[in-house]
């Protein structure tokens, strides 16, 4: 009765193949969905930071027709601010600076290493 005791417990484990194995395919599966959830959240940040950059945009707008502000004109974005929500974002989700301009077409420019570290993701820049 000794000996079937032995055979009962000894299969009921799993050998150090079958785990490796199990682990080998988790890790294979794993290394297929990254890319497919690397991409979205790339877009997300890529989306945020367009928004954002429209957001500053509009204020500026806001605030050069209200201080009757030309073309060409220096743009103060402590008094810009105050047209925003929310804080005025000097910075991107990503770290990098905003390029405030004077008024105009180019007031607000996206960093082009933020563009660079989302290409591919197939973001619109639009005019930033």
């Amino acid at each position: 009765m000794k000996s079937a005791d032995r055979t009962t417990a000894h299969s009921a484990a799993f050998s150090l193949v079958e785990v490796m194995i199990v682990v080998a395919i988790i890790a294979v599966v794993t290394l297929m969905a990254a890319p497919a959830i690397i991409k979205p959240r790339k877009q997300s940040e890529g989306r945020r930071i367009v928004n954002d950059a429209r957001q500053l945009d509009a204020a500026i707008n806001q605030w050069a027709i209200e201080k009757s502000k030309k073309d060409g004109d220096a743009v103060v974005t402590s008094e810009a601010a105050t047209y925003l929500k929310c804080p005025w974002f000097t910075n991107d989700v990503l770290g990098n600076s905003y390029a405030i301009g004077t008024v105009g077409s180019n007031q607000v420019q996206i960093s082009s290493a933020t563009k660079t570290s989302l290409a591919g993701v197939g973001i619109d820049w639009g005019p930033y």
